[in-house]
């Protein structure tokens, strides 16, 4: 089961650390060039605010993950 999180009820520092652990995974790719985690930082946080995407918590692997919001009916939400 997932759980939305609103990221606007979000204190902005832990946002920021949210948003910095996942563009800094393994297996995010920018494209053909190199981007700062700040950088990274900011293209999630506009994804999210023009509602792009949302944050999910994935109660089995216990992490936050960020998700294209036309694929919310793929996630099983509670």
């Amino acid at each position: 089961m997932d759980t939305l999180i609103p990221y606007d009820s979000l204190a902005p520092d832990t946002l920021e650390t949210i948003l910095d652990d996942i563009v800094s995974r393994d297996g995010t790719d920018y494209g053909d060039y190199d981007l700062s985690v700040a950088q990274k930082r900011e293209q999630a946080l506009r994804s999210l605010r023009n509602g792009e995407a949302v944050l999910l918590f994935d109660t089995e692997s216990e992490t936050i993950k960020m998700v294209p919001k036309d694929a919310l009916s793929n996630y099983d939400l509670v």
